[in-house]
């Protein structure tokens, strides 16, 4: 489609007052931006999802950048392991609501920015609400689910959004508008009609992200959110930036609109919003029929693991995270076989049907696909760890480092 410049998104503000005019004098000064332009961004109302890794560079430079309403939706709290890349959270915020740590540091970066606060978790019966209240969304949700009722949200509202991905070294940015002039322009399921297969995509939680591989995302994000809100350059719309970090490699690829797409297309299929948890699957089919009744708690571990030591008990206790993850803490007597390696069927030939085997791995996403497996293949007195060792360590030995 063409990238030509949108007519602005918002209508300019009456003024800015002096202070204001002090704050923003570097833009004022940018012939594309100017007075007319900063006027637009006072405004502007913009929601950010999520005050995590991406929302948290989006919002203090959406903040600093003199976004006169910014809305932030998240449920979360601080814990220890944001500190590494969500940096609107300090070490003093800990325990505190993501989204009021974010709302005290954006007034302090920028005390003219009114903050909405949406401390609950976004679902169906939300979504629609909180969106209209809107111009735009920049979207650092970090789950399928979620990224797929954003956009069926913004595209049965007409809304604009930015989105952004992060996985370890590599991130992804696209702004989806299926309702732009000009009737071209895709939406996220244009992209990605279906989600990948339950288990094929690891989470940052599972596989980590480099912190500032977040500031490199969240600014593209908001970059492209000021160029949507005061109409000028080219934005990422029918475009997906891909970013290697290792590589230091940009890459821009053509996203075509899908004619046939179930939510934008000429016949759309979804018209409404649906189940997404259901549509996206938390863990496979197969994985799910394993793990019920096969599912054991952390305090039953710890009991079996006793009588083990004790002599009136054998089975095999099998980590199947990476050997990274395993480095960090471990549940005393386990053995490491990765889950690809019973993916692969190559863990078959390890372990022996003469004891029972008993599989964990961070929450019990994980185990529960490596169960699938094992009862495929005979091993009928399998079991995995509800919860894995996050669990353990929360229940069972705090001593241990949480990640």
């Amino acid at each position: 489609m063409s990238t030509t410049a949108l007519p602005p998104l918002v209508e300019p503000a009456d003024e800015l007052s002096i202070d204001e005019v002090r704050r923003y004098s570097r833009h004022l000064i940018i012939p594309d931006v100017g007075m007319t332009g900063q006027k637009r961004l006072k405004n502007a109302r913009v929601l950010v999802i999520g005050a995590g890794g991406l929302g948290s560079p989006a919002m203090l430079y959406l903040a600093a950048a003199g976004v006169g309403t910014l809305g932030i939706v998240d449920f979360d709290e601080v814990d220890e392991s944001n500190l590494q890349r969500q940096v609107i959270h300090g070490q003093s915020d800990i325990g505190k609501p993501k989204a009021v740590s974010a709302k005290e540091s954006i007034a302090e970066t920028n005390p003219y920015v009114q903050v909405v606060v949406h401390q609950e978790r976004l679902d169906n019966d939300n979504v629609m609400g909180i969106f209209e209240q809107y111009d735009l969304i920049v979207d650092g949700t970090d789950n399928f689910a979620t990224r797929y009722m954003v956009n069926d949200a913004a595209v049965l509202l007409g809304k604009p959004y930015v989105w952004g991905s992060i996985y370890r070294f590599d991130g992804q940015a696209s702004v989806f508008w299926a309702s732009a002039p000009g009737g071209e322009a895709p939406c996220y399921r244009c992209l990605y009609p279906e989600p990948p297969p339950p288990g094929m995509v690891p989470s940052c939680a599972e596989g980590g992200v480099l912190g500032v591989l977040c500031a490199s995302i969240g600014s593209i994000q908001v970059n492209e959110a000021i160029k949507l809100l005061v109409g000028i350059g080219e934005p990422l719309i029918g475009k997906l930036m891909v970013y290697d970090a290792l590589e230091m490699e940009y890459r821009k690829l053509s996203i075509r609109k899908d004619p046939d797409c179930a939510v934008c297309g000429a016949n759309p299929t979804v018209t409404e919003l649906i189940d997404y948890e259901s549509f996206c699957g938390a863990i496979s089919d197969d994985a799910a029929e394993a793990a019920a009744g096969s599912t054991i708690s952390v305090t039953q571990l710890a009991a079996m693991l006793k009588e083990r030591d004790e002599g009136s008990r054998d089975f095999v206790l099998v980590d199947v995270r990476e050997p990274n993850e395993y480095e960090i803490n471990k549940i005393p007597g386990s053995v490491l076989i990765p889950k690809g390696e019973f993916t692969s069927g190559e863990a078959l030939g390890t372990l022996g049907q003469d004891k029972p085997v008993v599989l964990h791995c961070k929450s019990g996403v994980r185990s529960a696909e490596a169960l699938a497996v094992l009862k495929g293949a005979g091993f009928a007195d399998a079991v995995h760890v509800g919860g894995g060792v996050a669990a353990w360590v929360n229940q069972i030995d705090p001593s241990q480092p949480a990640y």
